[in-house]
C-alpha cells in the first residue's frame, strides 16, 4: 500500500509556546522549535538496535549558542502496519449515533454592553430606571424604609456586585434580562425574587461557614474552558454509592445540609467572575452521567444554564428527546448531549486536552497529585490518527538536553513506541519504548522522559490498526543540559 504523508508544522520561541506542547525553561536562553519531520520506513529503517536506553559514542560536532536552534515537531501519517482489528468500542459507537450531539449552538451570549442591540439597550435602561425606583423606595425589602423619613436609598449586593454602583451591575441585570427574553417587567420580578431568596437563605452569612461535607468528587471545579470559563464537574455517578447517598439524602436535615453546601459552593464560585463589560461572568458546567441513578432518584435533578452531558446513559437521553420539544431555543443552545465513546472528542472541542482531567481524556492530574514535569498552564497538541495508519510524531533536537514526554491515545487500541535517532549517520537508534499494544484500560497517560547527548531527534510512533479514527493528545517539555 502506497504511503501517504500529511505534515503540519508549527514553530515555537521562548515567549510563545507552541502547540505541540513545549516548554522552554526560563533559565535558558536557547530556543526550541517545533516542526514535523518524516517517519522512518521500512526502507530506511536502522540497522541494529544497542540495548534500550543506551546512546551512540560518535563524536558530535560542538553546537554554539550562536547555531543552537529550538527543536522541530513534526506529526506525519503513514499506512498502518498492524492487522487491522475490530473493536467492541465501535459497536459500542453505534449506539452513540442516536444521541444528540447538540441541541443548539452552543454560542455563549456577549457579556459586552457595546455588542447589544438598540432595543437591548432600551431594555435595560429601561430596567435600571426601575430598580432605581425600587431601591429608593425599599421595595426589595433588605433593610426597613427610614421612618424619619430620609431618603437614603437600599443597598443591594447580588454575587458581591452592589446593584447600580458601577458597570458590573448592567452585567448582572443583563443576565436577568436575558432569562426572561428582555420582558422588563418579569426580569424586575425575578430579581425582587431573587434578593428575596438569598436575604432568607442568608447567603451573605452563608459564603463564610466553614461546612464540611464529602462531596469533593462530586463537585468541583477543575481549570478552564478554551474562552477563560472556568469550569465545574458534577459527578453524578458518585451517589451510586448507597453509603454516600444516604448520608448526604436520606432524611431532611442532611438535604439541607447538602442543599447549603452546594449553595456555598457555587456562590463562592460565582464571586470569582468578572462581571466587567466583556469580562468572564460564566462558568462552565460538566455533568458526568455515567452510572448516574437515574430520574427516580429527584433530589438529582437540577437546572443548568450551560452544561455539557457526557457519558449519557440512555434513560437521560429519552426524557430530553420527550421534553426537547418543549424547550426554548435559548435553553437548547446552552445544552451539549456526548455518549461514553465521545465524551473526550466532545470536551476537547471546548477544552483544551491539557485543562481536563485525566479520567475524561485529558492529561490533567488531581491539584493533590504531583506531576512536576507539567501543569495546567503546559499546552498539549491534538492529532487524529485515522484508521489502519500511523502517526509519527517526530522532534528534532539541536542541544544537549532532558526530554519529558506525556503521551495517551483516547481508548488506546493502539501500538506505540518511541526512539532516539541519533544526526550522526553511523550512531546506533535507541529504543526508549519498545513496540507496546496499548490496551483499553492500560494507564491512560504515559511519561517518560531521555536524556539527549547528542543532536538527532526522537520518534513517538502510534500505529492505529482499527476501523476507527483515535484522538492522539501530547505534550513535551526540553530542559537543557
Amino acid at each position: 500500500m502506497a504511503e501517504e504523508y500529511i505534515t503540519t508544522t508549527t514553530l515555537a520561541t521562548p515567549e510563545n509556546q507552541p502547540s505541540s506542547g513545549l516548554t522552554p525553561p526560563q533559565e535558558s536562553n536557547s530556543t526550541h522549535q517545533v516542526l514535523a519531520t518524516e517517519i522512518e520506513t521500512p526502507e530506511k529503517a536502522t540497522e541494529t538496535n544497542p540495548p534500550e536506553n543506551s546512546v551512540a559514542a560518535a563524536a558530535q560536532p560542538e553546537v554554539t549558542p550562536e547555531e543552537q536552534r529550538p527543536p522541530k515537531v513534526t506529526e506525519t501519517e503513514t499506512a498502518s502496519t498492524e492487522k487491522k482489528e475490530t473493536s467492541e468500542k465501535e459497536e459500542a459507537a453505534e449506539e452513540d449515533k442516536r444521541i444528540p450531539q447538540n441541541l443548539g449552538s452552543f454560542k455563549e451570549e456577549s457579556s459586552k454592553l457595546s455588542d447589544l442591540s438598540d432595543s437591548e439597550k432600551k431594555s435595560l435602561d429601561e430596567l435600571k430606571h426601575l430598580v432605581r425606583d425600587a431601591l429608593d423606595n425599599h421595595q426589595f425589602g433588605s433593610v426597613p424604609k427610614p421612618e424619619d423619613g430620609s431618603n437614603a436609598p437600599e443597598e443591594v449586593t447580588i454575587w458581591g456586585v452592589p446593584l447600580l454602583k458601577d458597570d458590573r451591575s448592567d452585567v448582572v441585570l443583563l443576565k436577568f434580562l436575558r432569562a426572561r427574553d428582555f420582558k422588563v417587567k418579569d426580569s424586575l420580578a425575578m430579581l425582587k425574587n431573587t434578593v428575596k431568596w438569598r436575604r432568607e437563605v442568608k447567603i451573605d452569612e452563608l459564603v463564610d461557614e466553614d461546612l464540611v461535607d464529602d462531596l469533593d468528587k462530586v463537585v468541583f471545579m477543575h481549570g478552564h474552558d478554551r474562552e477563560g470559563h472556568p469550569v465545574c464537574y458534577n459527578v453524578y455517578g458518585e451517589f451510586q454509592n448507597k453509603e454516600l447517598y444516604n448520608k448526604t439524602f436520606s432524611d431532611e436535615e442532611k438535604r439541607k445540609h447538602f442543599l447549603r453546601t452546594r449553595i456555598q459552593f457555587l456562590e463562592r464560585s460565582i464571586r470569582k467572575l468578572d462581571f466587567s463589560s466583556g469580562g468572564v461572568s460564566t462558568i462552565f458546567q460538566i455533568n458526568d452521567m455515567k452510572n448516574s441513578p437515574g430520574l427516580g432518584k429527584k433530589e438529582l435533578r437540577s437546572a443548568t444554564k450551560q452544561a455539557a452531558f457526557i457519558n449519557v446513559p440512555w434513560w437521560y437521553l429519552v426524557f430530553y428527546t420527550v421534553i426537547g420539544p418543549f424547550m426554548t431555543p435559548r435553553s437548547k443552545s446552552k445544552l451539549v448531549f456526548a455518549g461514553p465513546s465521545r465524551s473526550a472528542e466532545t470536551l476537547f472541542k471546548y477544552i483544551s486536552p491539557e485543562q481536563v482531567p485525566v479520567q475524561y481524556g485529558g492529561l490533567s492530574v488531581d491539584p493533590c497529585d504531583c506531576n512536576p514535569d507539567f501543569s495546567l498552564d503546559d499546552p498539549a497538541s491534538e492529532v487524529i490518527v485515522k484508521p489502519g495508519t500511523k502517526q509519527t510524531v517526530e522532534i528534532i533536537i539541536y542541544e544537549k538536553c532532558e526530554i519529558v514526554w506525556e503521551i495517551r491515545v483516547i481508548g488506546w487500541e493502539v501500538s506505540y513506541k518511541a526512539e532516539f535517532v541519533p544526526e550522526e549517520k553511523d550512531a546506533y537508534t535507541v529504543v526508549v519504548q519498545k513496540p507496546r499494544k496499548m490496551k483499553p484500560f492500560d494507564e491512560p497517560v504515559l511519561t517518560q522522559s531521555f536524556k539527549v547527548n547528542e543532536l538527532g531527534k526522537v520518534l513517538l510512533t502510534v500505529d492505529n490498526p482499527t476501523s476507527k479514527k483515535k484522538k492522539l493528545v501530547y505534550r513535551f517539555s526540553v530542559k537543557p543540559l
